[in-house]
Order: structure tokens, then C-alpha cells, then sequence
């Protein structure tokens, strides 16, 4: 339904176009993962989130994206940057220090989006406007987290980002303010990683480490990812070992062995309880021995509508509360409808695990409902 919405040229199936169809979807779908249109919306269920839910911060994220098209024109190019540099300043402007801000490289627009895919330099204009919202994170406190893509996009954009990290990412601020994500369905994911983190320690700035399972399974190659949910089980939790103990593993090693492991900061965004738990087990015994101040940065998202509970649980972690470098963070997408589909597309079918973690969710709930009118009829 939600392609058909995103394709469609008919009245009926127009979300600009059809009011009740619009409304509709705003207060079913959308609402339950996106925080709003409008920045008065958005502020306000965000400060929610933080005063009653209980959060350490929100990752914003502007649902704008750019999925192919049409060669543009260079005027639709000038407007389509604008359009992503007015996005990303405003999601910084809406955030509070330590919070995160979500982009994709590719909502820059169609020539962006052909750029990363040959692995090009962005032009003076979009360079422009990433730097801009780049300075403005850095002097808020803020930090950026540019998304994985489609795999033939990844390189380019990594490009981009890490050139970002050099240039953002000094030592003597102690804080990533740009971010790579990697996506561990990726069969070669984990040497990529270590290249990178050999590179950060070289060249001597903050390695900002962002791992996921992956949102693009169904179009990538087969050959690139692994065969089963175990192999990306397993291939995430060896990513997380390396970065959360900060030390070269067998899975993620450098080049040279005698390269030092760098510092990094490092979110894990992921619903996948198993690997919260191993992590979380790993922070612990690292906290019998060390004070938090010594260790890493350590964000655990997850995304508004799915894995609540799990995000719940953190929140009142005894060992979260004890671990003042760790905190948890809710990914709160925000835009109008219309921006929001194609987001709201991949949230519904991206993979298997993201639709069971609702069904999870939707169990939590119902239990919770169950306890509360047992406790209205006195206990019985």
C-alpha cells in the first residue's frame, strides 16, 4: 500500500491529495515512527521522550531521502541541496547538546546520489552544505550519523565521511562528531571496519562507529552478505567485542599488528536483545576494573515504535546508571507525510527481525495492560 501511495498519480491514493487518506496514515503508521511534521511537534514529543521515558537523548533523523530518479537539471540540483542543507540545520537546531542527528548522503539529491555510486568528490555546493551542518553539530555538541546504503553507494559515501572524521573527530575534544555506520550482513564488513579504525589511529582523530545489521538485504548481491541471520549475528557481536574493548581481534586486525588501536566512540543501533546483553556484559566487567571515564563512548538507538521494551529496560539498567559514558538514545524520525514514505517503506519491510521486534513489543504491551487493570480490580 505504501508503494502504491509513493507511485501512484491517482487522487485516491494521494497522500497530498487526499485528505482523509493523509489523516489516515498520520495517525496510524506514521505515528507510530515518525515524531512529527513541524519543529514545535517535534520539540514537544521529544521532550517527552527525554522527561517521562526517561531517555539520555534523541537521534534525530530528517526522512528525506533520494532512491534514484531522473538525471536532474543543474536548477533541481541547487534545489535539492538546499532542501537537504535546510533539513540538517534544522534537525541540529532542534537538538540538545549529546544528542544525534541523523542524514544520508544521498538526500543531497539524484546527482549526489551518482557522485557516491562512482565514488566521485562532491561538488563545491553540496561540500558546502555538509560543511555547514557539520559546524554547526561540532558547536552545539551534537554529533552526525550519515547512514549505510545500498552497497555499490557505500564506498562513495565512506569517502565522504571519513574525510569528515579527520576534519571533525580531533582527539583533544573527546567526542566523534561524524560517525560511519556499518552494516554487518556485509561478509567483508569487518576488515573494512578495521582499515578504517587503522586509519583513525594513523592519522591520529576519534574513530565514530556506528554498527547495524543492514536495511538493504533483499536488493544487495547475494554473494555479499552471509546466508543466514546467524552469520550476521555473529559477524555484529565480533564487531561489537572489538570496538566496545577497543583491541584488535581475529575478526577485525589491522595491516600492521603493531598499530595501536585507536579511540573511538561507538553507537549500537540495533533491537536484537542477545547482542544489548553481550555488550552490556562486556561494559560491566570492564567497570569492576577501570572508572567509566576511562572507557569509550557507548550509545545504544533504537528506533521510535520498535524495541521499546528493550529501550525501556536500559533506561533503568543498575549498570547503565553506574556507567556515566554509556546512554540510551530513541531514533525519532521527523518530516511531513509525504517525506516520510519512503522511510516508512524500508521500516515495514526492510527485514524480519525489525517485524518481529514489534510483535515483541506489541506482547510487552499487552502484559503491561493485562498488570494495570488487574491492579484497578484490587489484585484480582
Amino acid at each position: 500500500m505504501l508503494r502504491r501511495m509513493l507511485d501512484s498519480k491517482s487522487y485516491l491514493m494521494s497522500i497530498e491529495r487526499n485528505p482523509v487518506l493523509s489523516q489516515v496514515l498520520k495517525k496510524t503508521f506514521y505515528a507510530q515512527f515518525c515524531v512529527g511534521e513541524k519543529k514545535d511537534e517535534v520539540v514537544r514529543n521529544t521532550n517527552f521522550a527525554r522527561s517521562v521515558l526517561g531517555y539520555d537523548g534523541i537521534l534525530f533523523e530528517y526522512a528525506l531521502e533520494v532512491l534514484g530518479g531522473t538525471t536532474p537539471t543543474a536548477a533541481e540540483t541547487a534545489r535539492e541541496i538546499e532542501v537537504w542543507r535546510k533539513g540538517m540545520l534544522q534537525s541540529v537546531e532542534m537538538a540538545q547538546e549529546g544528542d544525534f542527528v541523523g542524514l544520508k548522503w544521498s538526500g543531497l539529491g539524484r546527482h549526489a546520489l551518482h557522485l557516491l555510486q562512482t565514488q566521485q568528490d562532491a561538488t563545491p555546493e553540496m561540500w558546502s552544505a555538509i560543511i555547514a551542518a557539520c559546524d554547526a553539530a561540532a558547536a552545539k555538541g551534537v554529533s552526525l550519523l550519515p547512514g549505510a546504503e545500498e552497497e555499490i553507494t557505500n564506498p562513495g559515501l565512506e569517502k565522504w565521511t571519513l574525510q569528515l572524521q579527520k576534519r571533525y573527530n580531533r582527539l583533544e575534544n573527546g567526542r566523534a562528531v561524524v560517525y560511519t555506520t556499518y552494516q554487518c550482513y556485509l561478509r567483508s564488513i569487518s576488515s573494512r571496519l578495521a582499515q578504517h579504525l587503522e586509519k583513525a589511529s594513523k592519522e591520529g582523530y576519534i574513530a565514530g562507529v556506528k554498527l547495524v545489521r543492514g536495511a538493504y538485504l533483499t536488493s544487495e548481491p547475494k554473494d555479499l552478505t552471509f546466508d543466514s541471520k546467524d552469520g550476521t549475528d555473529k559477524m555484529y557481536d565480533a564487531c561489537t567485542e572489538a570496538v566496545v574493548k577497543q583491541t584488535w581481534t581475529p575478526i577485525v586486525s589491522p595491516s600492521s599488528p603493531t598499530t595501536p588501536f585507536p579511540r573511538v566512540n561507538i553507537v549500537l543501533a540495533t533491537h536484537n536483545l542477545p547482542s544489548i546483553e553481550s555488550a552490556k556484559s562486556i561494559r560491566a566487567t570492564q567497570l569492576t576494573h577501570a572508572p567509566a571515564s576511562s572507557l569509550p563512548r557507548l550509545t545504544y538507538a533504537q528506533l521510535q515504535g520498535m524495541a521499546d521494551e528493550i529501550s525501556q529496560s536500559l533506561v533503568q539498567d543498575t549498570t547503565m546508571k553506574k556507567d556515566s559514558m554509556a546512554k540510551v538514545v530513541k531514533c525519532m524520525t521527523w518530516g511531513t507525510t509525504t517525506e516520510c514514505l519512503n522511510f516508512l517503506l524500508r521500516r515495514a519491510s526492510e527485514n524480519k527481525e525489525a517485524a518481529l521486534r514489534t510483535e515483541d513489543t506489541r506482547r510487552a504491551m499487552g502484559a503491561e495492560l493485562g498488570r494495570r487493570w488487574r491492579e484497578l480490580l484490587g489484585g484480582v
